[in-house]
């Protein structure tokens, strides 16, 4: 389970990375370019990424 929660939560972090990127218009070539939105949902997918990976370690 920890290692599950490990792995989901630094791929929810990169995923997110990814989508904020995006969002503020830094990584370019996708619909997601330049709309704060994303910016907003990546932020949130990396900040609930980032906890389940320090709450899996934490309980470990």
């Amino acid at each position: 389970m920890k290692t599950t929660l490990n792995i989901i939560g630094i791929l929810l972090f990169l995923a997110g990375l990814v989508f904020f990127l995006q969002g503020i218009n830094i990584l370019p070539g996708s619909f997601m370019t330049g709309d704060s939105q994303w910016a907003i949902n990546g932020g949130i997918m990396m900040i609930i990424g980032a906890v389940m990976f320090f709450f899996s370690k934490r309980n470990g």
